[in-house]
């Protein structure tokens, strides 16, 4: 098959089948719901490869305050491999984002791709796993005790992300706090918001994240109020690998590391946010 023999186009909400038959394929967790809030927060650069009337490729790319392209998701049907399907749709996502800073979460097959592109590593990232959380007791919070987010915390919650983030993301912030509202939890502190946790629901697992905060503390509290409802159901958590302690703590309660990513920009880091705040991803599709 050459490019000739596909076309591309925008991937748009009637796709979402299709999209999620490939996403499914390869085992991942995403939803739906996770298709539709990357289409419509795409503004339009979310594209699929289609060959015969058959979806056989798609890539994300998030559109965060017009400032920084998300890029994910991109995947391609295992018949169609090898054949310029993923070059075409990532030139395709690179040339309509070419104004703004790009960033994506990478496996590390998917890491020497993106070199090629003028990628380079940011930091790394641990998937952690556990498939029947059994209990969370030896998770010590330092009797801190967070409180659910509520819509009118919304504006304080993107605003603490902006920051720990590196730009604001308050289309997801909003989308994840009103659908997921029993996976939103927040700390305070002098009347003022020092960490967050929000969650969703994921075809294999729940997801923690992102979970953002000012001291590991505030981080181990929100995780563990996260996960304290998530009793006996599979979980995976996405988490900095330079925070080793609350990976020592996840450890401890059962998780497992199943993979790694790597984080990486393309030209320049003009968006790194506060590493030392941010905890846990929100997944790599989303950063």
């Amino acid at each position: 098959m050459s490019k000739s023999d596909f076309i591309l186009r925008p991937l748009k909400l009637n796709d979402i089948s299709a999209a999620m038959n490939l996403s499914t394929a390869e085992g991942w967790n995403q939803t739906e719901n996770d298709w539709a809030l990357l289409i419509k927060e795409s503004e339009g650069t979310c594209v699929l490869a289609e060959h015969d009337s058959k979806v056989i490729g798609t890539t994300t790319a998030i559109n965060y305050s017009r400032q920084l392209a998300w890029i994910g998701m991109v995947l391609v049907d295992k018949s169609y491999r090898g054949q310029g399907v993923s070059k075409a749709l990532l030139d395709h996502v690179f040339k309509n984002t070419s104004d703004i800073s790009i960033k994506l979460d990478a496996t590390p097959d998917g890491q020497q791709v993106y070199r090629r592109f003028d990628f380079k590593d940011e930091y790394l990232i641990d998937r952690m796993v556990n498939v029947s959380l059994a209990n969370f007791a030896s998770f010590d919070n330092s009797g801190i005790e967070p409180e659910p987010v509520k819509p009118e915390n919304i504006k304080e919650i993107v605003a603490f992300d902006a920051a720990v983030f590196g730009t604001k993301r308050e289309q997801l912030i909003t989308s994840l706090v009103k659908e997921y509202p029993g996976k939103a939890w927040m700390v305070r502190h002098n009347n003022r918001v020092t960490g967050f946790v929000l969650g969703r629901d994921g075809s294999k697992y729940h997801h923690v994240g992102p979970v953002s905060a000012s001291t590991i503390e505030d981080a181990q509290a929100l995780i563990a109020k996260s996960v304290g409802v998530l009793i006996q159901k599979p979980v995976v958590v996405d988490v900095l690998q330079d925070k080793q302690a609350l990976i020592a703590s996840l450890k401890s309660l059962g998780f497992t590391k199943q993979r790694h990513f790597v984080r990486m920009y393309k030209g320049e880091n003009h968006f790194p946010g506060i590493t030392g705040h941010y905890y846990c991803i929100c997944g790599p599709e989303f950063g």
